[in-house]
């Protein structure tokens, strides 16, 4: 009797599986037994990092930049803080979502005020230039034009003021995104 190879194969393939004995699945309550013997004998806790054990991001140019000055005939701003209050400064230094969620909002806040101000401006030179084209009388029409340039030098510097506040607020997204913020703080 002669014995063909693919018939070999199989004997010896059920051979094998029978000597292997039965497979038994790991239950769920016997996998964690194992895991709570396996950390009863971990020695140390891994060690869990929050935003306070990592270094303070650098400061951005904003923060460096100089106060603007103010305007002639406006209250002057008030002076430095003294070195005394250098310890405060130091707990300021916590950067948490506290601090970013505010410095976001005082941004928004500064953006949503400027324009609100600029677009009441507009509607102020508006109504000036429809007075203006009302006016039979020069010397009426001369005071009403100077207002409406006074109007217009106002809203190029709420102008300006809104498209600084906008690339603060780029500087800000980009100085968060640099020091690794949460989106979700700064929404």
């Amino acid at each position: 009797m002669r014995v063909t190879p693919f018939l070999s194969a199989v004997v010896f393939a059920g051979v094998v599986a029978g000597a292997a004995g039965p497979v038994r699945a790991q239950s769920l309550g016997d996998i964690s037994k194992q895991e709570e013997e396996r950390r009863s004998q971990v020695k140390t806790p891994a060690k869990v990092y929050t935003n306070k054990d990592l270094n303070a991001p650098p400061p951005s140019s904003a923060d460096a930049a100089e106060p603007p000055k103010p305007a002639a005939g406006s209250p002057a701003t008030p002076p430095a803080p003294a070195p005394a209050a250098a310890a405060d400064d130091k707990s300021k230094d916590v950067k948490d979502q506290k601090y970013w969620a505010g410095r976001k909002k005082d941004l928004d806040a500064k953006l949503d005020r400027d324009k609100v101000l600029a677009d009441a401006m507009q509607s102020r030179i508006n109504a000036l230039t429809a007075d203006f084209a009302a006016r039979d009388d020069p010397a009426q029409r001369a005071v009403i034009e100077r207002d409406r340039q006074r109007a217009v030098a106002e809203l190029d510097g709420l102008t300006k003021a809104i498209k600084d506040d906008q690339k603060a607020l780029t500087d800000f997204d980009e100085e968060a995104r640099k020091a690794s913020v949460p989106p979700g703080w700064i929404r």
